[in-house]
């Protein structure tokens, strides 16, 4: 498995102007029918316990493999309390999802994601058995070497086909940056410092800070998403969580004071196609999230120490903004990411895409 971005993104975590624009991120080793299996069932909604969800429902790839939504969707009858990642370049990712609760194994994020109640709600027994149930399937299970439909197959099949999820063709890797996003690039890495915690080729320290983005009152409005959130909050062993009302973030993992609303620095990777932002979509355009930084973040007495109020000129604001989408590259074509005509029933993603309308 190549691993070279992952040591290079260590390195460059305090050097991120001397080589941002000449590392582009590298394709993955992986196994090519395992990832074809993965691809299949990614767009399945028969991994979901009702059959309404698949994971691309969450993830389309049109949207750089997110939803469009502040918050996104859950199972029938529940709703989520935080908004959808990329999985644009995920295989080099250090932690995963917005608090850092899972490591590095996609195996155990496919797991998760799979089996817990207000997401897919599926039982990987009974999963295993639909999937035995489908010729394809079993076709397909046998060409990636395993004997029969599995749950720890499964899993391996979507962790490469996530991992062939790669950026390609931003202008940064390319050389292309327009002249405004060449300044932008320089307030990024100097006067904005932004480059502190975004930082390396997916632009991210896989590090959890508090920068105060304000909580997203939908949460407890909703009782279908306040329900998850309690849901959530109760099996993390957080104290009080009936009467909770903010998002603790990293603290659910660490139970210690200082981390509470701290999350994971995201990747400034794909941002031109992954709107609303935050970890809560409450800042719907890049030129908010600039405004918003421009200001030192938000209120919060937790706050990240290096976030200080810039006074940028609105030109540099401008620039920054046409640096941060020159980090976005070719979109995601749906028909790279379904499947070829010859191998798979089109119904398949006809079913997604009728439960995602």
């Amino acid at each position: 498995m190549i691993r070279t971005l992952t040591v290079l993104g260590a390195m460059l975590a305090g050097t991120a102007a001397l080589a941002q624009d000449s590392v582009p991120i590298q394709p993955m080793d992986v196994n090519a029918a395992r990832a074809e299996l993965g691809k299949r069932m990614f767009y399945d909604t028969r991994l979901s316990g009702d059959t309404t969800l698949a994971c691309a429902s969450c993830h389309s790839p049109e949207m750089a493999f997110t939803d469009g939504e502040a918050l996104s969707q859950a199972y029938t009858g529940a709703g989520h309390f935080r908004n959808s990642p990329t999985l644009a370049n995920v295989g080099y990712r250090d932690a995963w999802l917005h608090d850092g609760r899972l490591g590095t194994n996609l195996n155990d994020v496919a797991r998760e994601m799979i089996t817990e109640t207000y997401l897919m709600n599926m039982d990987m027994r009974i999963m295993q058995e639909r999937m035995k149930q489908d010729p394809k399937y079993v076709e397909m299970f046998a060409a990636a070497g395993m004997s029969e439909p599995s749950n720890g197959g499964a899993r391996n099949a979507l962790m490469d086909f996530m991992k062939t999820i790669v950026s390609r063709g931003a202008p940064i890797d390319s050389g292309e940056m327009s002249d405004a996003a060449k300044r932008g690039q320089l307030v990024f890495e100097d006067r904005a410092n932004c480059a502190s915690c975004h930082s390396g080729p997916r632009y991210t320290d896989d590090q959890p800070h508090n920068t105060g983005v304000g909580d997203n009152p939908d949460i407890w409005a909703d009782p279908a998403r306040h329900s998850a959130f309690v849901t959530y909050g109760k099996f993390m062993g957080v104290e009080n969580y009936m009467a909770l009302r903010e998002d603790l973030g990293a603290y659910i993992r660490t139970h210690r004071d200082e981390t509470k609303r701290s999350f994971l620095t995201p990747t400034l990777r794909e941002l031109t196609y992954t709107a609303p932002y935050m970890h809560n979509g409450t800042i719907g355009t890049l030129e908010e999230v600039v405004e918003f930084y421009d200001a030192g973040g938000g209120d919060d007495s937790l706050k990240d120490a290096r976030l200080q109020p810039l006074g940028l000129t609105r030109g540099e604001k401008a620039d920054l903004v046409a640096f941060l989408k020159a980090l976005s590259g070719e979109t995601f074509d749906i028909d790279a990411y379904v499947w070829r005509e010859d191998d798979f029933d089109y119904e398949l993603i006809e079913d997604w895409r009728n439960a995602k309308n």
